[in-house]
């Protein structure tokens, strides 16, 4: 019999267990979310709703991403990721299913919401795989693949989206649904197939630990009881965890106002549908790569300037939107927030598994994703009354410009480079 340590030094089952990561953000955000900005001005005309009504859907799909946020993160140290992530993908799929067959506001409105919830069960306990299955130094490198799947299922959505339209002149935004709805349920299967908890369950090390020992944890005993010893609801007395949570919150807020009326603004702009939705698929093309380079920016240049860093980037693309009207400054605008788009949740995983340890990496993202979720919800809402009530989406991006700076004062000032790789318990008890 093959000795599993043995065949690992060759290829370990992590990057198997990160590829599922990457496929599940393909899914849960490029397709669940992402895709969103892009069918939004079809659906909306479809709804017959107004700009205000169309950020309350995205609002009401971020709530839903916020109610599961910190549970799916809990219930993934309990009972492990590879159930929570692929129940929730099984959720997404079939509500987005149900999205397509809305005629009115409300039924919509309560799809997206259950669309969020399996989306924060499914994508916080997918970026914590980095921090439970490779060594510190490689954290935010794994991470970052996660993250790269966004960018692939927002790039797939800007591709596949236009075309069905076309083919489907009639509710095309529907069939969009149903197609994206589908993808989402056969990665679902194949997450529960592929996923693995923990490298204790193959009796491995995490990628690059090099000779340290294997993780002191029963493989065999159920992850509900290892998660019980292990006292996760101490993550929430590690202080520095609030911090990169009051710091997410800044990029929840900014990023997403951005996002959500990306198509709009650049239609009441004069851009043709078509050129905008092949910058929504390019900002996706470039977002594929970002997490990765962000993530190995911070594992050198330490969590805070990482961040902030990469705040001030998403700041300029805020301010290019709001105050230059042209195609080449509406391509810098893209490009810059394609390379950076998700630089902050992946910096911010990878800072939240290096506080509180590999083994509670789960209920530590999903905890500070909680407040990234209130950003989120807040901002499509503000974001569209200021449109309406101001005329123009100038108002818009400035306030993101201006909570994306604060966000990047409080990455230099607040996130702190751990101490060694104490636990929560050592921590709450120091």
């Amino acid at each position: 019999m093959i000795n599993p340590q043995n065949r690992s030094r060759k290829f370990h089952y992590g990057w198997i267990v990160i590829f599922m990561g990457l496929l599940t953000s393909v899914g849960s955000h490029g397709f669940g979310r992402m895709a969103y900005t892009i069918i939004l001005p079809e659906m909306s005309e479809g709804l017959g709703i107004s700009i205000t009504e169309a950020g309350l859907l995205a609002s009401g799909n971020l709530a839903g991403y916020l109610v599961f946020a910190l549970i799916g993160g809990i219930l993934a140290s309990m009972y492990g990721s590879r159930i929570v992530i692929s129940l929730s993908l099984l959720l997404m799929g079939i509500t987005m299913l149900l999205t397509g067959m809305a005629t009115s506001f409300e039924f919509a409105f309560a799809m997206r919401l259950l669309t969020g919830i399996g989306n924060g069960g499914a994508y916080v306990p997918a970026m914590a795989l980095g921090s439970t299955w490779f060594a510190m130094k490689q954290r935010g490198f794994a991470t970052g693949i996660v993250t790269a799947g966004t960018g692939i299922g927002t790039c797939l959505s800007g591709i596949i989206v236009p075309v069905i339209f076309i083919a489907y002149s009639a509710r095309g935004w529907s069939y969009a649904w149903y197609y994206l709805g589908g993808a989402v349920l056969i990665i679902s299967a194949i997450c529960w197939v592929f996923l693995r908890n923990s490298p204790a369950e193959l009796n491995l090390q995490p990628v690059g630990s090099g000779s340290q020992s294997p993780p002191a944890v029963n493989s065999k005993a159920p992850a509900k009881a290892q998660a019980k010893n292990l006292q996760w609801g101490l993550v929430y007395k590690v202080k520095e965890v609030w911090y990169i949570g009051i710091v997410y919150f800044m990029y929840g807020f900014s990023y997403v106002i951005y996002m959500t009326f990306f198509k709009l603004f650049l239609l009441e702009a004069g851009v043709s549908d078509a050129r905008a939705s092949a910058m929504w698929a390019l900002v996706g093309g470039l977002s594929i790569v970002c997490g990765v380079i962000w993530g190995g920016i911070s594992d050198i240049l330490g969590r805070n300037y990482g961040a902030a860093l990469a705040f001030f980037t998403l700041t300029c693309s805020y301010l290019i939107f709001a105050f230059y009207n042209s195609m080449g400054a509406f391509y810098l605008s893209a490009i810059l927030f394609g390379l950076s788009a998700w630089s902050i949740p992946t910096i911010m995983a990878a800072a939240a598994g290096d506080q509180i340890g590999p083994e509670l990496a789960p209920a530590g993202v999903g905890f500070v994703t909680l407040f990234f979720g209130i950003g989120q919800v807040l901002g499509p809402t503000m974001g569209g009354y200021l449109r309406d009530v101001s005329g123009a989406f100038t108002l818009p991006f400035i306030v993101a410009a201006a909570i994306s700076i604060i966000g990047l004062l409080g990455a230099l000032f607040l996130l702190k480079k751990p101490q060694g790789l104490a636990t929560p318990k050592e921590k709450f008890m120091n």
